[in-house]
């Protein structure tokens, strides 16, 4: 219940998601008390223009992608752990995994374990099963980083997680298992990366 939640409530802060309530509070208050909706409905229309603005989303994304810009090389560590998004299951016709538009985390990931940044890299992602399903997300970025040149034994996979609260505590986990206790590089989308950055540190990472 707890996935479902965490996957389903967010759509309602989104500018769709929140347009949509707005015109249904519209729509009660039209039959009770007309003279009340047009404020839900000209806050519905605003929402929705702002939101469909690409100038406006360019900016609200730019503002979180810019807080996390490495200011010098990055520095050795003990692991890499790449979040899982963005990585489409071998389901058919699809011949293979393929990458959607995070899918860039695992090749970022990869890159990293390649220049030696750190000998362990750790996938952490299950799959939704209600989201169309398939092998874990962790099973499909390992495909993904062998074939980029990764050995399987310096992989590690957390195949359970559906959200970044789980992605956080099954990696502890694994950290805890391995004796690791110094830094890592967490790899996910820039968008992403505040919100991450504070889940993994309240787990000690």
């Amino acid at each position: 219940m707890f996935v479902f939640l965490s996957k389903l409530l967010p759509l309602f802060v989104y500018p769709l998601g929140l347009s949509c309530l707005l015109m249904m509070a519209a729509l009660i208050t039209l039959w009770k008390r007309p003279k009340r909706a047009a404020a839900p409905i000209a806050a519905a229309l605003i929402i929705l223009l702002l939101g469909s603005s690409g100038w406006v989303s360019k900016s609200l994304v730019r503002s979180l992608e810019w807080q996390n810009l490495p200011t010098a090389e990055l520095p050795q560590a003990e692991a890499i752990i790449v979040l899982g998004g963005g990585v489409k299951a071998a389901l058919p016709p699809r011949p293979w995994v393929e990458l959607g538009e995070a899918g860039d985390r695992i090749i970022y990931g990869s890159r990293l374990y390649r220049q030696g940044k750190a000998p362990l890299l750790i996938l952490s992602g299950g799959r939704v099963n209600w989201k169309g399903g398939g092998p874990p997300e962790s099973a499909d970025m390992a495909e993904i980083a062998q074939t980029m040149g990764v050995p399987a034994s310096a992989i590690l996979q957390d195949p359970d997680s559906n959200n970044t609260y789980q992605n956080a505590v099954n990696v502890r986990k694994i950290l805890d298992a391995k004796g690791i206790k110094g830094p890592v590089l967490l790899v996910t989308s820039a968008m992403h990366m505040t919100r991450s950055l504070l889940i993994f540190q309240r787990q000690g990472i």
